[in-house]
């Protein structure tokens, strides 16, 4: 099953298996392979309107990683408030951005770029929606549709079921799918389990 947006873009911070944390968005080169990745974000689905001189070669230098890193140093910040009281997810609690500051910059990435709404009804099949964009450089379209991904969520419906796994060594956020899910997938589960095994069995031997 897709994620949507949002929930990758927050995955890219993620345990390495062995206690530590990878960031897929560490490099100008890791960013560029986790985009080509990622061929549903809903930036690939937006044409623009006009291009001066021509299509606009999309190259991953520092300033547009800084700003994809920007959005999600927002999205996660914004996470953590969602899931208090309950812990944040440990990979960054330490440093977690101000909920103010986050809301100001997810707001201004999801303004970068000037949208208008487009009705699409082939002759055989249901009308959609989709958007139409004034903005010629596909990595302002990217980090501003990354952006309003994470409004749409964090105002939607879908955000009371976000939660952070506490399976060890695991850093993820998820969207819990039914009631009593406690971790993002089994294996998580899995190492949960045995890790409380192992505590009880501790504690009965002292």
């Amino acid at each position: 099953m897709t994620q949507r947006p949002v929930m990758e873009l927050a995955s890219t911070i993620r345990h390495d298996g062995a206690g530590g944390v990878l960031d897929d968005l560490d490099t100008a080169e890791g960013t560029a392979r986790w985009i080509l990745r990622r061929s549903g974000l809903p930036a690939a689905s937006l044409t623009p309107a006009q291009e001066p001189g021509g299509a606009t070669e999309f190259v991953v230098d520092e300033e547009f990683r800084a700003a994809v890193i920007g959005v999600r140093r927002a999205v996660r910040a914004l996470f953590a408030r969602v899931v208090s009281p309950a812990p944040p997810s440990p990979a960054d609690a330490h440093r977690l951005m101000p909920a103010d500051e986050a809301l100001a910059l997810l707001n201004a990435a999801a303004a970068r770029e000037p949208v208008a709404p487009q009705l699409h009804w082939p002759a055989e099949g249901p009308p959609a929606a989709g958007l139409l964009s004034a903005e010629g450089d596909p990595r302002v379209r990217l980090v501003a549709a990354l952006a309003r991904d994470a409004v749409d969520f964090l105002s939607g419906p879908q955000r009371e079921q976000l939660r952070a796994c506490h399976a060890p060594r695991c850093v993820r956020y998820f969207i819990r799918s039914h009631g009593r899910q406690e971790w993002c997938k089994p294996s998580c589960g899995n190492r949960a389990r045995v890790a409380r095994h192992y505590r009880r069995a501790r504690n009965d031997d002292g």
